[in-house]
């Protein structure tokens, strides 16, 4: 009988340096995108600082940041803008993007008073938190991964929450969103693993202290920060250091996983 053919192995990617990669940082203009884009432009990287609302932010950060810096309005629920972002960026930059952060949060407030609850949620909820999260993740997925290839490997990282694995207030829609992006991320880490694009998740909980959390009470604070082994909220640049990790050579070999920086307030 005819052996069973031995598949070839796959050659890993270069790695490729922090300095050399172009990153695309989606709601780049403020508050966690405004600490990854300043994370990566520190470590020598060229930055897209992508928004869609905040221009005055994202134009101040850019002046900030310098030539390195490059801010583009695009609505990543939309795959035409991000198409349009992502040409607009090799064209500038004379690279094709090869480390994108799905960082950007459509239009929700963490405000534990004002949340849709049981009674009140509607499936637009679900539907607006579902295509800001994975319509977001699919478009920049397709309009990246072949510049990826084509530049010998990628990164892609998206943002999530760990309310997914500790819902201590249950925000139903934005829970929901994020845990169908994880499934999202596995599913493309498979896919994507052969053509040397590495798929990953960077859950946060609560941050010290951002526009989005800007309605959480000093007491939810304190009982994050008495919860966790560091006792304290972890920051947005604590924060987009651990992203750096997963966008570095250290990283390499690590793909699908959800790297949970929330100062041990969730393990496992």
């Amino acid at each position: 009988m005819p052996s069973t053919p031995v598949p070839e192995p796959v050659t890993a990617p270069a790695a490729l340096p922090l300095a050399s990669q172009v990153v695309l940082v989606t709601g780049a203009s403020r508050g966690v995108g405004a600490a990854l884009a300043r994370a990566f432009h520190r470590e020598g990287s060229r930055v897209v600082l992508n928004f869609l609302r905040s221009r005055a932010e994202a134009d101040r950060l850019a002046t900030e940041l310098g030539e390195r810096a490059l801010p583009w309005q695009a609505d990543v629920r939309s795959s035409d803008e991000v198409r349009g972002m992502v040409e607009a960026a090799r064209t500038h930059f004379r690279d094709p993007v090869t480390t994108v952060v799905s960082n950007a949060l459509v239009d929700y407030r963490f405000d534990p008073v004002r949340r849709a609850g049981p009674d009140t949620l509607t499936w637009d909820h679900y539907q607006a938190q579902l295509e800001g999260s994975v319509q977001a993740a699919l478009n920049l997925v397709q309009a990246t991964r072949h510049g990826m290839q084509e530049a010998g490997g990628g990164r892609f990282i998206a943002i999530g929450s760990n309310l997914v694995q500790n819902p201590v207030v249950p925000y139903h829609d934005y829970t929901t969103g994020k845990a169908a992006l994880l499934g999202f991320i596995r599913n493309m880490a498979a896919e994507l693993g052969p053509t040397g694009i590495r798929v990953n998740m960077v859950s946060g909980g609560l941050l010290d202290r951002t526009d989005a959390s800007s309605a959480t009470s000093d007491e939810v604070f304190e009982l994050i920060r008495q919860g966790t082994p560091l006792r304290r909220v972890v920051t947005p640049a604590e924060f987009a250091d651990a992203v750096l990790l997963l966008a570095s050579p250290w990283s390499r070999a690590v793909t699908g996983q959800n790297l949970i920086v929330d100062g041990g307030l969730v393990m496992g």
